[in-house]
């Protein structure tokens, strides 16, 4: 029997052993996606608990608790964080077969050097202990990214947020580059047109612009995408349900415009029509200016009507969602390639059934320019686990090139998540190291440990583009 999480965790072979501990483990981390706090980074912040770390925006553990029996007050209420991180700890045991059990002993043993199982009994004393380290100045919110030997980090930023706190972290010297990421959702979402109208003005406010139709619209984030670009920003978000299959002249879109801003209820025929014509918009500019786009498809958001009117979004009531994927990324993925504007792009699937489509849709639009410009992205939300990584490696593999593979990221609100990348590095080496035994690949250790540094960090360096 082997030991819970020994240093071979993950590896079953000698061939996956030699490629993660000659090769993988000494690359660097490239954090291309994450929503980490620039603010905290900026500020380079000490956290008072481990309570506080780990549970302060974690909707993975919340999900999690609830499952397990916790109420609210415990989960995202005002109770203190030793009952909280009690309470997570009482939720532990129980969530054996689920990543956060592996997640929640990786990150007490390569932060802290805890080996020991967190449960009921535990939980003082690896609080108590955990803690005392958190008030360290050798545990700041830029000492954990140290720590991990991370060498890039790109947050999630609204068009209209300063960048203060990116210059600021610029402006520090801090050896770590810390870029944002232009993330302009809010911008067309016309579901809640009340909401969508303080935004427009706030928008309109920081980009200098009179907004008043759609083509004012555009003109306006034009503004915001030059100033990101100018703070360093070389990436686009969107998180979308699905890219909408639709177009729209002008005239139809200033109408929507207008209609969207008198406060009036907009149905969805025309939301995706605005939708869909924003984000070829903003993908014209993303080419232009040599960014690279993330498309985030797939999942169904805020489910709960009536938790999320009292926690706001992003609290933990997300599914993956059913839509169909194909017809709308091709109609704009198309649009952008026929007038040889398609920017890099990176293909994000929150449903395991459309891991073949996305690997197939990629193959359509690579041109030669670069080596894999589109890309499926790595194993996202739902699928950050054993089961999705390797089934989304499988489907690359298959119909796709691995081995320019831009790898894992983090997507995580938290400073402990780092190894997550240890994980999915493990499960890469485990993958290969297994067609190996089984005579399906060649052993040329040379051609393969080339491959899982690549896919751990060089193949994104060289994707992105950014200077280190």
């Amino acid at each position: 029997m082997k030991k819970f999480m020994d240093g071979d965790f993950l590896l079953q072979t000698e061939t996956a052993r030699r490629l993660y501990y000659d090769h993988a483990v000494k690359m660097p981390i490239y954090d291309y996606h994450c929503h980490l706090s620039p603010k905290d980074i900026a500020e380079d912040r000490r956290y008072d608990n481990l309570g506080e770390i780990w549970l302060g925006g974690d909707h993975y553990k919340w999900r999690a608790m609830r499952a397990n029996g916790v109420a609210e007050e415990f989960v995202t209420g005002t109770a203190p964080w030793r009952e909280k991180f009690q309470k997570w700890a009482e939720t532990v045991p129980q969530t054996l077969r689920n990543p956060l059990y592996h997640w929640t002993h990786l990150e007490l043993q390569r932060y802290f050097g805890i080996d020991t199982l967190l449960s009921p009994e535990t939980a003082d004393e690896i609080f108590d202990a955990c803690t005392a380290m958190l008030r360290m100045p050798e545990f700041s919110a830029r000492n954990l990214m140290r720590k991990m030997n991370v060498k890039l980090v790109c947050t999630t930023d609204d068009p209209v947020d300063s960048l203060e706190y990116h210059k600021q972290i610029f402006a520090s010297g801090f050896e770590i580059k810390v870029l944002p990421t232009f993330r302009p959702d809010k911008a067309m979402n016309l579901a809640d047109s009340k909401a969508w109208k303080t935004y427009i003005q706030t928008l309109e406010t920081v980009s200098g612009s009179a907004i008043h139709d759609f083509s004012s619209l555009i003109q306006a984030v034009d503004v915001r995408h030059e100033f990101f670009h100018s703070v360093g920003c070389r990436l686009s978000d969107h998180g979308v349900a699905y890219v909408p299959d639709v177009e729209a002249s002008l005239p139809e879109l200033n109408s929507i415009f207008r209609k969207a801003l008198s406060g009036a209820v907009i149905e969805r025929p025309e939301r995706e029509k605005f939708e869909a014509a924003f984000l070829y918009e903003v993908g014209k500019m993303n080419h232009a200016r040599d960014w690279t786009q993330q498309l985030h498809v797939g999942v169904f958001r805020n489910t709960s009507s009536r938790l999320f009117k009292t926690l706001g979004p992003d609290t933990g009531f997300d599914s993956i969602a059913d839509h169909r994927q194909g017809p709308g990324l091709i109609r704009l993925l198309d649009r952008l390639d026929s007038t040889s504007q398609l920017a890099r792009t990176i293909l994000y699937n929150a449903n395991p059934c459309d891991n073949e489509l996305m690997a197939t849709m990629i193959g359509n639009y690579q041109d030669g320019s670069c080596l894999g410009k589109m890309q499926v992205g790595s194993s996202w939300w739902f699928l950050d686990q054993k089961d999705g990584i390797e089934k989304q490696m499988n489907a690359l593999s298959s119909l796709g090139l691995l081995s320019r593979f831009i790898g894992m990221l983090t997507d995580s609100r938290s400073f402990l998540s780092y190894p997550r990348h240890e994980y999915f590095r493990r499960v890469l080496c485990n993958l290969i190291g297994n067609d190996v035994e089984n005579g399906e690949i060649p052993a040329d250790m040379e051609l393969l440990g080339s491959m899982v540094e690549n896919i751990c960090f060089n193949n994104a360096k060289n994707f992105f583009g950014i200077q280190l």
